[in-house]
């Protein structure tokens, strides 16, 4: 017997499908509108939720680069307090595994005798690798993966995954009239959790330390920032305010708690709905669906396109004119180089994990023009600092502005002196975070006046 909500949001009991299902938490670390989650509690007896990390995130990453930093390592650690808190206010808990995700899954399903598992889909080409060779292991078990981040299903776009359009204004006119309901799943009560299982806690080493006052991970925290914001009227101008390089409330700031799935799009979208319902639709609240979109349309260019999302020639198959000078990234990484707008970007994003839009696009074009980089390398180094790492949007939007990516125009180059005039014309911003170091060389050169990589 297990429980779940119905129509009308009110507890009712059904026969379940399995007797013990194991749902495994991963990019989804909320319980409210969980669709994954509420499917593993419509059809299981009993139910082990579970998280697993593999401690080497933190040392090896791509190229040589840690693939988590201290600020996304902080923020997730806040996400999965904050989660067990839930789940245990609905009677489970929540088991950390440490380890490699196939390996420590394997001898949770062998050991427990696992019925069924239930996931959200997830677009990371590695991720599913993972999953691949865990369902290759347990052919006869059944897995079941739950669209559950997205705007829509893949049944629901109006083309074959396969036919994804090339560039987002053509995937975006073909999914915007499409009607949805936005409404929202509640999960009040979940199956218990099996006897005699431990649940071993999660290290929250330096957790106060480096918690950041701006983002605190975790389901509570992210619907209260949703409800802030939406409260105001920073909907209704978020086109104007939106680029602004250091002020929190210029931009929606969703971005860390989507990352982790701490919030869902869904969420968003009912929340911006009803903003629009009550104060009426503008160009700016347009412009937050927009984005959206944009995002949406990262998690299924990824899911198409695989590995080709960390080729060096992306989906252009022609390689940049780019290469890799060591010292150029170091100065680069730590904000020391000749462009004072890059500096102060890449300070901000060292001391907090988190950078604007507009930040991003100007180092991220630095990097590929004037200094002339391997993007893979700035990609991955996003990858370590960003508390909003996505793995979709991160390697493809970097894929755009090398480009190589979804983008018919080809390589995107930003004027720095014209966009510091622009987004910071009186230099606080760089004075802030003292980025100002003109005069500093990019390369130390070599008795022949080379570089030296």
């Amino acid at each position: 017997m297990t429980y779940v909500m119905n129509t009308k949001q009110q507890l009712v009991s059904i026969m379940a499908d399995y007797r013990l299902g194991l749902f495994v938490f991963r990019n989804d670390l909320r319980v409210e509108d969980n669709l994954a989650l509420y499917d593993a509690a419509q059809r299981s007896e009993i139910l082990i939720c579970c998280f697993c990390f593999n401690p080497t995130q933190n040392k090896y990453g791509h190229y040589g680069i840690p693939a988590m930093g201290k600020h996304r390592f902080t923020f997730l650690q806040q996400s999965l307090k904050q989660l067990r808190t839930e789940l245990e206010m609905r009677g489970q808990k929540l088991i950390v595994l440490t380890g490699t995700f196939d390996w420590i899954l394997t001898e949770l399903i062998s050991e427990r005798q696992v019925d069924a598992v239930f996931l959200s889909q997830h677009q990371g080409y590695y991720e599913r690798l993972q999953l691949s060779l865990l369902q290759q292991r347990f052919p006869f078990l059944p897995f079941h993966e739950t669209p559950n981040n997205t705007l829509f299903s893949e049944p629901e776009l109006p083309f074959e995954l396969a036919d994804l359009p090339e560039t987002f204004s053509q995937f975006r006119k073909k999914v915007e009239p499409l009607s949805r309901d936005f409404s929202v799943q509640l999960v009040d009560a979940l199956p218990p959790l099996p006897e005699n299982i431990s649940y071993p806690g999660f290290k929250a080493e330096t957790l106060n330390e480096l918690a950041s006052a701006d983002f605190e991970g975790g389901e509570r925290a992210g619907l209260e920032h949703l409800a802030s914001y939406f409260s105001g009227q920073s909907a209704g101008t978020y086109k104007q305010t939106r680029n602004a390089l250091d002020d929190f409330s210029s931009s929606t700031k969703f971005s860390p708690w989507l990352a982790q799935g701490c919030l869902s799009v869904r969420q968003i979208m009912a929340a911006l709905r009803e903003y629009e319902a009550q104060f009426g639709e503008n160009e700016s609240s347009y412009w937050i669906s927009f984005e959206l979109l944009w995002r949406e349309y990262f998690f299924w260019y990824a899911l198409k396109h695989g590995k080709r999302l960390f080729a060096f020639s992306g989906l252009s198959g022609k390689s940049p004119k780019t290469s890799f000078y060591s010292e150029r990234f170091q100065k680069w990484c730590s904000g020391n180089t000749p462009y004072p707008i890059v500096n102060a970007c890449m300070k901000q994003l060292n001391a907090t994990g988190y950078m604007s839009n507009r930040g991003r696009q100007l180092v991220a074009s630095c990097f590929v023009h004037e200094l002339s980089l391997d993007w893979r390398y700035g990609a991955a180094y996003f990858e370590q600092q960003l508390i909003d790492y996505d793995v979709s949007s991160n390697w493809g939007n970097w894929q755009y502005l090398a480009g190589v990516g979804a983008d018919p125009r080809g390589h995107r180059q930003f004027n720095l002196e014209k966009q510091t005039e622009r987004y910071d014309p009186d230099n606080e911003f760089i004075k802030r975070w003292a980025g100002d170091l003109s005069g500093q060389p990019i390369d130390s050169v070599d008795a022949a006046d080379w570089p030296v990589r």
